[in-house]
């Protein structure tokens, strides 16, 4: 995982290293205000921005598309991470080489065409990713069938029972944060062909700072995780699809290749940070595992309700009906 890590960081590193030693070099031939913004021909620019303030944010942008690649990359994802840095890092440096040697900048030019030079640089970029992908070895599967089951509550007949912890993270919900005041500074500060790339923002922010805080519950129902800010995103596992609940300790780098929601060979997880975790085994062999306090209580009670809904109702069926895989996000 490690290693997957610095290859998604190594070409926002190099974009970097380039757009900066650009940026030094020509600072002193660059107008001030910058031409950030052109009209759809590309040679009439219609927004300008003050070339500290550009400088400063386009900076802000870059590491948060570094940040959130390295963070939330998967094996199968690295070529993105290439795309999106091959494709800001040369829209960048083209925006710069527009304003140069310009003594106003309503001079500036930046042809649209320069946009599908941009597109060709990051399918480019996949490509090499996508190769790079072969370096990254592939994610062992999950825990073995035989893996240890939590200990049982004794319940009475007719006795019901729950269980209901809430968790949060100080630093996914900053992170998220941090995301959509990237991405709106982006929208204002960027230039028009790269400025709609600051959606990313807070398309990445809102669903992460709804995840940063939430609510784990385990009743007849089976179980329910569910956002504390929004009443969406949530996740629900039936009993019926539910086949053993355990408590694990969970290391969100080794295990999952991070916090979030994180998607992986044989398994998934929400993971606000390491330690105590309740996981279940679902008939498909897979796993779903939600880092919570009390993780073991609630493995257990899972497992008392689980086996009370298949005697009362057989194998396969009961009061939630068939057995269906119902973990949605």
């Amino acid at each position: 995982m490690n290693r997957l890590r610095v290859l998604a960081a190594a070409p926002f590193a190099l974009v970097l290293a380039v757009y900066l030693s650009l940026l030094a070099t020509w600072y002193d031939r660059l107008p001030d205000p910058l031409a950030t913004h052109f009209s759809g021909a590309g040679d009439r620019p219609d927004g300008f921005t003050g070339l500290g303030a550009y400088a400063v944010g386009s900076t802000v942008v870059l590491l948060a598309f570094g940040a959130g690649w390295v963070l939330w990359v998967r094996r199968f994802s690295l070529w993105g991470a290439w795309a999106t840095a091959g494709f800001t890092g040369t829209l960048a440096p083209l925006l710069l080489r527009g304003n140069l040697d310009v003594a106003d900048a309503a001079g500036a030019d930046f042809p649209f065409t320069l946009v599908s030079l941009g597109t060709v640089a990051g399918a480019l970029a996949a490509l090499v990713g996508l190769g790079l992908t072969r370096l990254v070895p592939k994610d062992p599967a999950a825990g073995s069938a035989d893996a240890p089951a939590a200990d049982r509550i004794d319940l009475g007949t007719g006795e019901v029972a729950g269980w209901s912890r809430g968790v949060a993270s100080p630093f996914l919900s900053l992170l998220a944060v941090a995301f959509i005041v990237a991405g709106l500074g982006a929208l204002a500060l960027t230039p028009w062909p790269s400025a709609p790339l600051g959606l990313l923002g807070p398309v990445i922010g809102v669903p992460g700072l709804a995840l940063a805080r939430i609510r784990v519950t385990v009743d007849r129902r089976g179980l329910t995780v569910v956002s504390s800010v929004l009443p969406r995103p949530r996740i629900r596992v039936p009993l019926s699809d539910i086949t053993a609940a355990i408590a694990r300790d969970i290391n969100p780098v080794a295990d999952f290749g991070g916090w979030g929601y994180r998607v992986r060979p044989h398994r998934t997880g929400l993971v606000l940070r390491g330690g105590e975790a309740l996981v279940i085994r679902r008939p498909s062999g897979r796993e779903f595992a939600v880092t919570v306090p009390d993780a073991g209580t609630a493995a257990a009670l899972l497992n008392t309700l689980r086996e009370r809904a298949a005697s009362d109702h057989g194998p396969t069926g009961g009061p939630m009906g068939p057995a269906a895989d119902d973990e949605r996000i």
